[in-house]
């Protein structure tokens, strides 16, 4: 499974926005120029995670965007389902409906893609935003 530039770039971005939305709310332009991302391709990635609750943004003076919950209920699998759609590494009609395989009675790698699939699941469902956040600011702390 290979993630794209969305998936890389919106995990970045909602990493800053944890560590700098304690006190106000962070704009568009603060976490691109960070983070190395175009405004306008950041502003697409946020309009997502907006729609789907992981963050919420102000308006007017002192606008900008904060975390929609809290860092340690939004998982890696959250930010990336929102901005990917599946996670499956492998797709096999077998696994979810035997009668669309030919095979399916003597194929046994969707044993394979099913291991593999629910490998992923369990890895970024288990991965925090706030254990990124922390460790994030460990490594700041580490650079100075």
């Amino acid at each position: 499974m290979k993630l794209s530039t969305r998936a890389r770039y919106g995990l970045k971005a909602l990493i800053d926005l944890g560590l700098h939305c304690e006190t106000e709310a962070v704009s568009i332009q603060s976490i691109a120029s960070r983070q190395n991302i175009s405004d306008s391709y950041l502003e697409q990635l946020m309009a997502k995670l907006k729609k789907a609750g992981l963050v919420e943004s102000t308006r007017g003076a002192g606008g900008g965007y904060r975390l929609g919950r809290p860092a340690a209920e939004i998982s890696v699998g959250d930010v990336l389902r929102v901005l990917e759609g599946s996670l499956e590494a492998a797709q096999c009609s077998g696994m979810e409906d035997e009668s669309t395989c030919e095979n399916h009675d003597i194929c046994v790698t969707k044993y394979v893609w099913k291991r593999i699939n629910d490998s992923i699941t369990q890895a970024v469902d288990t991965m925090m935003l706030d254990q990124l956040i922390e460790e994030s600011r460990k490594k700041q702390k580490e650079k100075m």
